[in-house]
């Protein structure tokens, strides 16, 4: 061959350019912390006989807030423990901020969705407190009761807000199905844990 490549050395780069991604997490030891958090709270949760860990658990958007419950679990897969929390606390977060709204839209799918409004076991009639009575319930349920029929209710809540959303003419195509696909994350998953399968 009677030319030769040339080869040309690579741009030196700046130092800060290192130290400042140098300091970035590693996503998948966040995951990693993610999974294991999720998993500490609803399986450690279950088994412990301090009566205030469910309370604790109500509480935990308000206390951490939103946005870090947020920043730790909002990417994980909806078929995951740390994927079902973020969902959870999203589903309580909307009620709480909006009751009224969420409790006109429940109202409205009453009668699209009979099973799935007696599985969420919301008081009749389904006022503002209602809602935010029974969207706590549900939260206590991860350390009193079952996973999978905290999952299963919280579905079938959904479900019934997704009927309603479709009948009312100022709520957009999109959130309706948004909460449609919430409510089939959450059941899809608690048929998983009913099977010993969700982790």
């Amino acid at each position: 061959m009677s030319e030769h490549r040339r080869h040309h050395r690579p741009a030196p780069r700046e130092a800060a350019f290192f130290d400042e991604h140098a300091q970035g997490t590693d996503p998948a030891l966040l995951t990693e912390a993610a999974d294991r958090a999720a998993a500490l709270l609803v399986r450690g949760a279950h088994s412990s006989d301090d009566a205030g860990v469910s309370e604790r658990l109500v509480h935990l958007a308000e206390t951490e807030g939103i946005e870090t419950i947020a920043e730790v679990w909002s990417h994980a897969a909806a078929d995951t423990l740390a994927g079902c929390l973020w969902r959870l606390y999203l589903l309580r977060s909307w009620v709480y901020a909006d009751p009224a709204g969420v409790a006109r839209q429940f109202e409205a799918g009453r009668a699209r969705a009979e099973f799935a409004r007696v599985v969420a076991g919301v008081a009749d009639p389904p006022g503002p407190d209602e809602l935010r009575r029974m969207v706590d319930e549900v939260l206590r349920g991860i350390a009193e009761g079952d996973f999978a029929d905290v999952l299963l209710r919280a579905a079938a809540f959904a479900r019934v807000v997704a009927a309603g959303r479709a009948t009312l003419p100022d709520v957009p195509d999109a959130d309706v199905r948004r909460t449609l696909a919430l409510a089939e994350q959450l059941e899809a998953a608690g048929h998983l844990e009913l099977a010993h399968r969700l982790a």
